[in-house]
């Protein structure tokens, strides 16, 4: 698989240099979805540009893409497959720490990516998730993994699983990624 076809997809505010995902962009050459505003997303615009982006890439030469999204970036996923009618250009998709954008005090900071889809993802999905995540609660992300189809590790007490969790180039969730781009057996 072509590395570029690898999308990461990171959550509200974008992730900063020493964020796992910037890590393995400079590590991989994995290839960052840009968005037009992080600070103020719309869930309109995110699922556009997603679905533009898919659209380039060359699945005939390259294979489907595979999708690495953190925090709101699962949202973003979720949001996208459910109104998409190109999800077969997704191989699968690995999901970390996704917010729960219906809690009130989320909602009052993403106002436009509730209510959350929770219709089953039409890949392979696996889904990382921290037991004390400021952002949702263990029951929720169980919820989450059960309705989106998706495989949950529990990583432990890690936070918000980002670049203040420590993880550096987080080699446990990378490895997982190779197993879904199919570059190493499961």
């Amino acid at each position: 698989m072509n590395p570029s076809n690898v999308l990461i997809l990171p959550g509200w505010q974008g992730s900063g240099p020493d964020h796992w995902q910037s890590r393995w962009e400079r590590l991989h050459g994995y290839t960052r979805v840009a968005q037009h505003d992080w600070m103020r997303p719309l869930r309109g615009d995110w699922i556009a540009r997603l679905e533009e982006v898919l659209l380039a890439c060359d699945v005939e030469r390259d294979g489907p893409a595979v999708l690495v999204a953190h925090s709101l970036g699962c949202q973003h996923v979720a949001a996208w497959a459910a109104h998409s009618r190109n999800t077969h250009r997704v191989k699968a998709a690995l999901l970390v720490a996704p917010p729960d954008v219906e809690r009130d005090d989320v909602r009052a900071l993403l106002p436009s990516w509730s209510p959350v889809s929770l219709a089953k993802l039409p890949f392979k999905t696996v889904l990382f998730a921290s037991g004390n995540d400021p952002f949702c609660s263990p029951a929720r992300t169980r919820q989450f993994a059960l309705a989106w189809g998706a495989d949950l590790t529990d990583v432990g007490a890690c936070g918000h699983l980002n670049a203040e969790s420590g993880l550096g180039d987080w080699s446990q969730a990378h490895a997982q990624l190779l197993r879904l781009m199919g570059d190493t057996p499961a």
